[in-house]
């Protein structure tokens, strides 16, 4: 047991390196290249400079938001596939949320010159119905989450400070801190 656990250790050490030496973006990083190229593409260079860093930094905050709201997602997803198989939208997902999903994939569809959210009706599926799909399959979740009010106040209130940079608006740093203290605690409990 100890072998396997050093092995599948240092895979993921050495993928890892590998990955970083690559000239993928690394680890988190913004590649200079990429930045200056869409720099150009917005025209940032146009724009209020005050605007434009205020904005850098909310930037950075929902990144995280992003990233974490994805992983969720991704989470939802594999646990329904391993236990439902791939009928698990129809089975475990509420009428309510999937008429939702479904609406907003197909007024998605019509603007055939915009990408679209994916493939998969998990991604229009909105962020706090993600506690919801797991209320409604608890005992598939029950082994990774504390309760699903637990998960539904963390998603509540990553949820409010998305919509806040969503909508241009600035958090205050207890509030981006608040986010990060979320994001440690779900990862810390749920290991997504």
């Amino acid at each position: 047991m100890e072998d396997k656990l050093y092995a599948f250790i240092m895979r993921g050490e050495l993928t890892k390196v590998a990955l970083n030496k690559t000239e993928v973006i690394g680890r988190h990083s913004s590649s200079d290249f990429l930045s200056q190229e869409y720099m150009k593409s917005l025209s940032l260079d146009l724009l209020d400079d005050e605007c434009v860093n205020s904005a850098k930094v909310m930037a950075t905050v929902y990144t995280a938001i992003a990233a974490f709201e994805n992983m969720v997602r991704k989470f939802v997803v594999k646990i329904l596939l391993e236990h439902k198989g791939e009928s698990w939208w129809g089975q475990c997902v509420s009428e309510k949320i999937r008429r939702s999903a479904e609406t907003r994939k197909k007024d998605e569809e019509k603007i055939k010159w915009h990408s679209h959210r994916g493939e998969l009706m998990i991604n229009y599926v909105n962020f706090g119905d993600l506690a919801s799909i797991m209320a409604q399959n608890y005992e598939l979740f029950e082994d990774y989450i504390v309760s699903i009010d637990w998960s539904k106040q963390i998603f509540s209130t990553l949820e409010r400070s998305r919509n806040v940079i969503m909508h241009s608006g600035e958090l205050g740093r207890r509030d981006i801190e608040r986010i990060g203290t979320n994001i440690r605690d779900w990862i810390s409990q749920v290991g997504v």
